[in-house]
């Protein structure tokens, strides 16, 4: 049996281009009057041969078309593609013939018989089928001689053998049992299934006292399908409920992945092989292997644009199949990116969220970090940064200026950047561009954040002065999003309110970090008051200013400090600040109203600074201050006193004290508890409060001369 293969297309110098890369190899008609070629779009199309004219578009194929086939008589086109499956199509009617024919794997290898009866292919799962023509086109065909390892081979015997135990006695399990065991390695699993319940029930139904002990050691396939559904239950979780199939371009919800999940290989697999574990051996292990690979999923991180397809627009339809115009040519790229990376489940804002159903669109705002986090993949898209760019362009694009994208870059533990085109950024080609240096300095450098953490970032409450500096610079769409992108990162669950507007949803997410953490870095910051709380800023972009971190005293300082108190301050007076320091309670909200141990400083002389907004200002028990401020304050002195009382309250934010106890007159670099030492008032940032008369609160930034 001769098979003629695929030649390639001589005329490469007027080849078409179209659709996605890698095509197939182009064949020409004998009259040169057409060109047949197939690509990553998953199209066939027909080419006038001259002028370029596209004739006919067959469509049919979920994936690549790698390879295809013209028989002698030029009647018919055979086509392999990567979605597993050969498929015939009469070129009289343009219209596919028969069912298609199925491999176990991606094909990239095809061919047909001199004499034209058979066809040939062959793909990744290491086979060669031989199908026969007439028949394929009549029903879908059968193999005539896949090429059979020793192996196969010898499953194939053993299945015999099977047989024949089975024929010398019908009442016995045990050539059910044997005959499970080799179809379950020839990967014949649904005839696997069948053998096993059948010897199921030979153990149900023996008469053998002996023989019926055996059946307790055996799962059901229904028990193992409830453990297989547990399994499937904890480990999706934490993924999004509705999930693109890569392979066929339809939206699922959770019910349809795992519907699609059941009719896999892999599924039937894995229910064969836990059926011949006993009970005191489950290889839940092995299931949660399986479970997790299957269900990995990419997620994409962009920027919208315009026409971004909705889920109304989505449901029931293909995605490969819709034109590709805006955002659902973006949406089929991205698709067949993840598929091409080995993902079966894709995701994406724009349409797997049902936005009219509040209590879905809310919880996936609050769980949208953990989906990035649990993704195996995360897709970034930046459609402003053209094939051509340079190092930098990763600054400047829009996706680096919109809010949500923080915790897009941040959460994921493997992302890649793509281009305009979909080539990959500065053609780096490191499997995950979180490895890439390149790449991952010039965000450090674009975002202010630093190399390590973006690799390896923690959500949580830590640094969050430092973590509300990075969203200062962002915006969003909706005003309260400036906020709630927020949530995730610091690890915190709160009600989603669009409509309550940014300065109060703001003032909901700082209030949370200060009252769980008793972190009051929060309240340093440069801007206008919020509504909400004054103590807080009205926007984000008022962390912007970097923190005020005071120079710690040296040894000397230190030194010098400790020989005046000891000389001033009585023992009982120290012992007296350190347990009520000690004994202070945690910053905590209370009706929107902010409860803070604070230390109370009066102002003993107010005078005009260098200009007009600031003041130079002495109290007790501190050292001169410049303030700045919008607001007036009227100058005093102890020679022209107010009428009005000023203060300057200093948060206190209970850093850890050491136990009370002073040492001899000898001991050096030792500061008495509760003074003024690295651990305490001098190592922390100020944020300063002018309270005149009880009647208005005004925060703003001290500078020390």
């Amino acid at each position: 049996m001769v098979f003629r293969r695929p030649k390639p297309d001589p005329w490469e110098a007027s080849r078409l281009a179209f659709g996605e890369p890698p095509p197939c190899h182009d064949h020409i008609f004998k009259n040169g009057a057409y060109i047949f070629s197939g690509s990553g779009d998953r199209t066939i199309r027909i080419w006038q041969s001259i002028g370029g004219q596209e004739v006919v578009v067959l469509r049919g194929h979920n994936d690549t078309v790698y390879s295809i086939c013209l028989t002698r008589d030029e009647r018919y086109l055979v086509s392999a593609s990567s979605d597993y499956s050969v498929r015939i199509w009469d070129l009289e009617t343009n219209e596919q013939v028969g069912d298609p024919l199925w491999h176990n794997d991606k094909l990239s290898a095809l061919a047909i018989s001199s004499d034209e009866p058979y066809i040939a292919s062959a793909g990744l799962d290491s086979k060669v089928y031989v199908w026969c023509i007439e028949a394929a086109l009549q029903q879908g065909g059968n193999q005539i001689c896949p090429n059979r390892s020793a192996e196969q081979m010898r499953w194939d015997e053993a299945i015999l053998d099977a047989q024949k135990v089975i024929e010398s006695n019908p009442s016995s399990h045990r050539g059910y049992e044997l005959k499970h065991t080799a179809l379950h390695e020839a990967q014949r699993y649904d005839e696997a299934l069948t053998a096993f319940q059948i010897m199921l029930s030979k153990l149900d139904h023996t008469s053998d006292p002996q023989t019926r002990k055996l059946r307790p050691q055996y799962l059901s396939p229904s028990d193992v399908e409830v453990t297989i559904r547990q399994v499937i239950h904890t480990q999706t979780k934490n993924i999004p409920p509705r999930l693109f199939d890569t392979t066929t371009g339809l939206l699922h919800d959770r019910d349809a992945q795992i519907n699609v999940f059941k009719t896999s290989t892999q599924y039937k697999e894995l229910l064969s092989l836990t059926l011949t574990t006993k009970h005191a051996d489950r290889p839940s292990e092995r299931i949660e292997e399986v479970v997790m690979t299957y269900f990995r999923y990419a997620m994409l991180s962009h920027r919208w644009g315009e026409k971004e397809p909705l889920l109304r627009e989505i449901r029931d339809k293909a995605v490969y199949e819709l034109e590709p115009v805006g955002g659902v040519h973006k949406l089929q790229s991205f698709c067949g990116m993840a598929r091409d990376a080995g993902y079966r489940w894709a995701w994406s804002d724009t349409c797997c969220i049902d936005k009219t159903d509040n209590v879905e669109f809310q919880k996936s705002v609050t769980t949208m970090f953990a989906w990035y986090r649990h993704s195996a993949l995360t897709i970034i898209y930046l459609f402003d940064v053209f094939p051509s760019s340079k190092s930098g362009a990763l600054a400047r694009c829009d996706w680096n200026r919109r809010g949500w994208t923080v915790q897009e870059f941040l959460a994921p533990k493997v992302v890649i950047f793509y281009q305009k085109d979909w080539s990959l950024y500065l053609d780096d080609r490191t499997p995950n561009h979180k490895e890439s240096l390149t790449i991952m300095q010039e965000l450090a450098d674009a975002t202010g954040i630093d190399t390590r953490t973006l690799v390896a970032f923690h959500p949580g409450m830590r640094g969050a002065r430092e973590k509300l500096r990075w969203a200062s610079t962002r915006v969003t769409t909706e005003e309260e999003d400036i906020a709630y992108s927020l949530f995730g990162i610091f690890g915190v669950h709160l009600n989603i309110l669009y409509g309550e507007e940014k300065q109060n949803a703001l003032g909901r997410l700082l209030q949370e970090i200060i009252a769980r953490s008793g972190d009051i870095t929060a309240l340093d910051w440069v801007g206008k008051s919020s509504e909400f709380n004054s103590c807080l800023p009205a926007e984000i972009t008022s962390y912007k200013v970097p923190p005020f971190v005071p120079s710690s005293p040296s040894e000397r300082e230190i030194q010098t400090t400790v020989s005046t108190l000891r000389n001033t301050v009585a023992v009982e007076l120290a012992l007296k600040l350190y347990t009520l320091l000690h004994n202070t309670t945690a910053p905590r909200f209370a009706n929107c109203r902010l409860h803070l141990p604070c230390i109370v400083f009066p102002v003993t002389e107010v005078s005009w600074g260098r200009d007009q907004a600031s003041y130079e200002v002495k109290a007790e028990g501190l050292n001169d201050l410049r303030i700045t401020t919008e607001h007036k304050l009227i100058e005093f002195s102890p020679a022209r006193r107010a009428q009005q009382s000023f203060l300057l309250v200093r948060p206190w934010n209970r850093p850890p004290l050491k136990p009370p106890g002073f040492a001899d007159s000898d001991t050096q670099g030792r500061t008495i508890p509760g003074s003024p030492s690295r651990n305490s008032l001098a190592g922390l940032p100020w944020a300063a409060f002018c309270r005149i008369s009880a009647s208005a609160t005004v925060g703003r930034r001290i500078q020390k001369n």
